[in-house]
């Protein structure tokens, strides 16, 4: 009877310590083959998971705008008063609702390339008005001309023609032509063949966004999307030195096995540049853990506070020598004109750039841009990217409409949020085909180790505690 006791006893302790052996065993092994099916479900190739949301998005996107209304037309041009602001919005359009085009894969340098249908639709029920409410703005080919035209003769010239089409600093527009273009009464007038059509965003509807060209990750899964070329460059031809480089991804994925010390650097063509973002804060998103990234305040910072920015500074006489910070001139990339990107209501720009405006109120929350990535897969499933557009306006003495201004302003125009969150059908998904199955293993590594352990300890407990009786 004694021995059938310890006999069994002892089986328990070694089915615990198997249990306990083979959940150990199971934690390599387990995290080996997710890896495995990581690596061949983010490859960029027909058939995979990571391709098919990549050609069209799961996710619905929008585009919500801010108009900054000017209150004080008259006393800025007569006196260079302040300019008082007021923020309209939001107008919401639903944009990248259309698939990626012309995707050919290279199977020589694994790559593939594709282009990004440009395409808006105004969304009534998402916005405080219609298309056709009108804003006072900066008048955008008046600020431009004696930017591109600097030689006095031609500005001479161009000030009668702003003069007959009755043109001044200052404009008002609906929210159609300010966004996506009007026929320009002043350049309409001007007799050798230009553009007449100006518009915040134009051409915008029926253009497209690339050639992009990135690696699909067959041969290196840490290179999986990011941008080997756009527009047949690897360097964009804007700036100097490094700051040139196409680096990163779009953002709308990442190689995979994201860590919290990585830095995620992505290309946006909207701003001209490459950017990067920091690791934040851990965020559950729809049952699916998150890493939260944010672009940083020192990706905006002067080249005294960053001095990795030194190569973002162009202009030397507004920047005073590059002491100010928060704002980036992109004329080089729209065609010479004086436009320049900065995070909404100045949000991390220096004091100068905003004193000479009224009714600004950044803040963190509302105004940072961030990415919401699955660290897993790599992949974005919410982001909020948040830029403002400006105009620099500076005095010019032969042209009447600016003379009577006695110093610049870098004047904002609108600002943008355009935000993706994953919706509930690929959310749901995303959790039965990739967050499901890591915790479903994990907690089968879990309950194997637990059980095991336990059983163990307590089989060998109670055969120690039988032995000892027995000899006493």
């Amino acid at each position: 009877m004694g021995c059938d006791r310890n006999c069994g006893l002892i089986a328990g302790a070694v089915i615990g310590a198997v249990l306990a052996v083979f959940g150990g065993i199971l934690m390599p092994v387990g995290d080996m083959l997710i890896e495995k099916t990581i690596k061949k479900e983010v490859v960029l190739e027909e058939g995979t998971i990571a391709f098919k949301n990549w050609v069209k998005t799961g996710t619905e996107v929008y585009r919500q705008f801010w108009i900054f209304d000017v209150q004080n037309p008259q006393e800025v041009v007569e006196n260079s008063s302040n300019i008082k602001v007021k923020q309209r919005g939001p107008y919401t359009y639903r944009v990248r609702y259309l698939a990626k085009e012309n995707i050919t894969q290279d199977p020589e340098d694994h790559t593939v390339s594709f282009v990004q249908p440009n395409s808006a639709i105004f969304e009534p029920s998402l916005s405080v008005g219609t298309e056709n409410d009108t804003f006072t703005v900066l008048n955008l080919a008046v600020a431009a001309a004696p930017h591109i035209y600097q030689n006095a003769f031609v500005q001479v010239v161009l000030n009668s023609l702003i003069k007959k089409s009755k043109s001044s600093m200052f404009q008002t527009r609906t929210l159609t032509e300010l966004l996506w273009g009007y026929k320009d009464p002043f350049l309409s007038l001007v007799p050798y063949p230009i553009s007449t059509t100006v518009g915040v965003f134009y051409p915008y509807n029926n253009t497209v966004d690339g050639v992009y060209k990135v690696f699909n990750g067959k041969d290196d899964i840490n290179k999986v999307a990011i941008i080997e070329s756009y527009k047949g460059k690897r360097n964009l031809t804007y700036w100097p030195s490094y700051c040139d480089m196409i680096n990163g991804t779009d953002a709308a994925s990442f190689p995979p096995f994201v860590d919290k010390s990585r830095v995620l650097r992505f290309f946006s063509s909207d701003i001209c540049r490459s950017i990067y973002a920091v690791f934040g804060s851990e965020i559950d998103l729809k049952g699916i853990p998150v890493y939260r990234f944010v672009l940083p305040a020192k990706a905006f910072a002067s080249p005294f506070q960053n001095p990795d920015n030194h190569c973002f500074c162009t202009e030397t006489v507004i920047s005073n020598n590059c002491t100010s910070y928060g704002v980036l001139d992109i004329g080089k990339c729209k065609e010479g004109k004086p436009v320049y990107i900065s995070l909404p209501h100045f949000l991390h720009a220096s004091p100068d750039i905003s004193e000479p405006i009224e009714g600004l109120n950044p803040n963190e929350e509302e105004h940072r841009t961030y990415l919401d990535i699955e660290p897993i897969t790599g992949f974005t499933l919410r982001f909020a990217k948040r830029l403002q557009v400006n105009i620099l306006v500076k005095p010019a003495r032969k042209i009447e409409a600016l003379k009577g201004l006695k110093r610049h302003y870098i004047v904002p125009i609108l600002w943008l949020n355009e935000t993706g969150t994953i919706g509930d059908e690929k959310a749901e998904m995303f959790r039965k085909q990739v967050t499901g199955k890591i915790k479903l293993l994990g907690l089968v590594e879990m309950v194997l180790l637990g059980v095991g352990v336990v059983m163990f300890v307590a089989f060998m407990i109670s055969y120690c505690a039988c032995r000892s009786k027995k000899v006493k």
